[in-house]
């Protein structure tokens, strides 16, 4: 099987756990023609997942979308390669309304980031910028907040704690030691949480925050937020 002939199969296998429609496909191969481009020269991805890109990085990313229902502001911290943060802005890009920011604070990464905004045509605003000093003057009206592979759970929180004070619904995809890291969250946050299998990883899962509250300030600056206590 060529190289070529490889990644068809990939993708269709990718398309097969998460169905999206031909218009959205189209998006997402653009996106990863130029990622396999730029790869050659800025590390997006670990090389030892190009074979399974498909897979492992866009369908991964994309099994998040059914999970924010109708939402349209989207934040995704330390977008990075573009995972989840440009496919989810592909799979929304004809929904009206649609705002999703990506922060990233390598500024390769950031101009990879607008360049696939730009050649897929996606509502994407890149933030070039770490994500403690953007936080707390972005997070009015967000909706959801993402991550993917980006810290463990405790500083995690700590990063997204701007948007989860104001409402927003956390969605993070994490590994085989969620629970392990639920338990060291609970240490220091009050959280309402719900953990769902992964599509794509059968050690994989997404993590669900619905509510947060420090037990103590955090390094964010971010306050309790009582009406998103945990009972």
């Amino acid at each position: 099987m060529t190289d070529a002939d490889s990644s068809a199969e990939d993708r269709a296998q990718a398309l097969k756990l998460a169905p999206v429609s031909r218009e959205t496909a189209e998006r997402l191969d653009a996106i990863v023609a130029l990622l396999r481009k730029w790869q050659r020269t800025i590390n997006l991805v670990a090389p030892a997942t190009l074979p399974v890109l498909w897979t492992r990085h866009v369908a991964d990313s994309l099994q998040l979308v059914p999970l924010a229902g109708e939402a349209t502001r989207w934040v995704d911290l330390g977008s990075g390669g573009g995972f989840p943060g440009l496919v989810v802005a592909a799979a929304l890009a004809e929904r009206p309304g649609a705002d999703i920011t990506l922060v990233e604070s390598d500024s390769r990464k950031a101009a990879f980031l607008r360049e696939a905004a730009r050649i897929a045509e996606l509502p994407v605003t890149v933030l070039p910028a770490r994500i403690e000093q953007v936080g707390p003057r972005i997070a009015a009206g967000v909706e959801i907040v993402s991550a993917r592979a980006l810290a463990p759970l405790p500083r995690l929180l700590e990063l997204a704690a701007p948007f989860l004070a104001q409402g927003a619904m956390g969605l993070f995809l994490k590994g085989q030691d969620v629970d392990n890291e639920l338990t060291e969250a609970s240490k220091s946050w009050k959280i309402q949480t719900e953990i769902k299998g992964s599509w794509t990883d059968r050690n994989g899962h997404v993590l669900i925050v619905r509510a947060a509250e420090p037990l103590r300030p955090t390094s964010s600056g971010a306050t309790p937020n009582p009406a998103g206590s945990t009972p």
